[in-house]
């Protein structure tokens, strides 16, 4: 499995905060914060988030393949030509994948 410095960091910060893959949702976008706090209803104070500047479009997906297959809900395929950006968040009761 490829990663990148953006999937690695994200990696550890999942290690240090339960390390259960298979709680969090990884994905992809342009506008990060839009993404965690507007339209997957993350809470920014309590909740458990993370983003990463990739640093193009093609490293951005290939992190998100890497947290994909560590156990990370999501699906391939998503944002556009502009997406750069690679999230993760741990799933609760109030977010919206």
């Amino acid at each position: 499995m490829f990663t990148t410095t953006a999937s690695n960091e994200i990696m550890v910060h999942i290690d240090q905060h339960g390390g259960d893959y298979r709680n969090w949702y990884a994905g992809i976008t342009a506008d990060p914060r839009r993404r965690l706090f507007n339209e997957h209803n993350v809470d920014e104070k309590n909740g458990q988030w993370i983003f990463r500047d990739a640093g193009s479009n093609a490293a951005a997906r290939q992190a998100e393949d890497a947290l994909h297959a560590l156990g990370c809900k999501g699906g391939p395929g998503g944002g556009d030509g502009a997406t750069r950006f690679v999230y993760a968040y741990r799933i609760t009761p109030t977010t919206i994948e």
